[in-house]
């Protein structure tokens, strides 16, 4: 007779080995021996302004100390392009690459995973062969992910997205991109942006959030992670946002951002998500402002079937919290407000978005059903037009 699941069941997985600390990028030729003996060339997937800014000369340094040869690939795009990626492919493939290193934000390092994959001497796959969860079984290249930022927590998931038409995005999600390795070195976020610093850092705080109530898969290991990422990157982002050398602050919000990676690769993200897609895919607003954008207004519309799991994290991020209803009333304000103290814009008319193209986003948003399905209250297109609306 089968066992009956229990309401505990569950399955975790993430990556394997997570080195950090200030000057840690150093190490990275040593854990490219280690992960990749034998390769004789990297492939350092990343953006024209983190080369600009010089980030990644310690990179090259470690690699060169390891007898590696670089070929870096500077043309990723925020939210990027199909293109883009089967253009770092390309040049994966031309080089031999023997190990790919994923070198900035999330769109970098998203790239970084389809680059690992279908550079892959004995794989014969196609991009849309990706598409989807767990569409197919991809071997990949090595692959070692190296954040700048603190927000997306690319570096520890199994997702990808790219942008695949003139508003539309893919979502890959495969056990194939989760990388061997991941080094998280402050001193490579210190200086960011504080519009940068806020909008990346409300983004893992919305990953944290929807991770603690997802609909789906939300688990004790997920909860523990989530919890502790919610309390890290709540003390320390507007630390972050006032001071971009507060080294402290910095580590905070890296280990944040990755600790809420880990929770919601496993216990996904929902109608924060949804609803941010469509404002990148047709404004080209950054993601984590999306996200930031829209957050108040989910969750007052999340409440009713969510507020218990509201109050739970209040007492998690405000030192007097209320309990019950009263404190998620105050976790709800309290997002509410982030982004205004952060010095970003809060109302969708202040980004360019006109009140005559909610329609076509809630239209767009209905389309993202990987991620509805995990939201805590289930959501129509009139709900998502009335979301945008509020958010106007």
């Amino acid at each position: 007779m089968q066992a009956t699941p229990s309401a505990q069941d569950y399955a975790f997985q993430t990556v394997a080995h997570v080195e950090a600390g200030a000057g840690a990028c150093s190490r990275l030729g040593e854990l490219a021996a280690r992960y990749a003996p034998g390769a004789r060339t990297a492939m350092l997937v990343t953006d024209a302004g983190v080369r600009k800014a010089g980030l990644l000369e310690p990179a090259l340094q470690a690699l060169r100390a390891a007898g590696l040869q670089a070929q870096v690939f500077d043309g990723v795009q925020a939210d990027p392009p199909d293109h883009v990626a089967l253009f770092a492919c390309t040049q994966a493939r031309e080089a031999r690459a023997g190990l790919v290193i994923g070198f900035g934000g999330g769109s970098s390092m998203d790239v970084a995973k389809i680059v690992a994959c279908l550079a892959h001497p004995e794989n014969r796959l196609e991009l849309p062969q990706l598409y989807g969860v767990e569409s197919v079984r991809a071997q990949r290249l090595p692959l070692l992910q190296v954040p700048t930022t603190a927000g997306t927590g690319s570096e520890v998931t199994r997702v990808a997205i790219v942008t695949t038409g003139a508003t539309t995005k893919s979502g890959i999600v495969n056990a194939a991109l989760l990388a061997d390795a991941v080094l998280l070195d402050a001193e490579l976020t210190r200086g960011l942006p504080p519009a940068v610093t806020a909008a990346t850092g409300i983004d893992a705080m919305v990953h944290a959030i929807e991770a603690y109530t997802s609909a789906r898969r939300k688990n004790p290991m997920s909860d523990m992670l989530a919890r502790e990422a919610l309390r890290l990157l709540g003390g320390s982002l507007l630390r972050a946002v006032d001071d971009g050398g507060d080294l402290r602050a910095r580590e905070d919000m890296l280990r944040g951002a990755m600790l809420a990676g880990m929770a919601f690769d496993n216990a996904p993200v929902a109608a924060v998500h949804a609803l941010a897609y469509p404002l990148g895919g047709i404004h080209h607003l950054p993601h984590g402002l999306s996200n930031a954008l829209v957050l108040p207004h989910v969750l007052r519309f999340n409440q009713p079937a969510a507020g218990e799991l509201y109050a739970e994290l209040a007492q998690v991020l405000l030192p007097r919290a209320e309990p019950g209803d009263a404190g998620a009333h105050q976790m709800i304000e309290h997002m509410a407000g982030l982004g205004a103290r952060s010095g970003l814009p809060t109302r969708l008319r202040d980004c360019g978005v006109e009140s005559g193209g909610l329609a076509l986003l809630a239209r767009e948003a209905m389309g993202q059903q990987r991620l509805l399905q995990n939201n805590p209250r289930p959501l129509n297109e009139a709900d998502a037009l009335a979301i945008y609306q509020a958010a106007f």
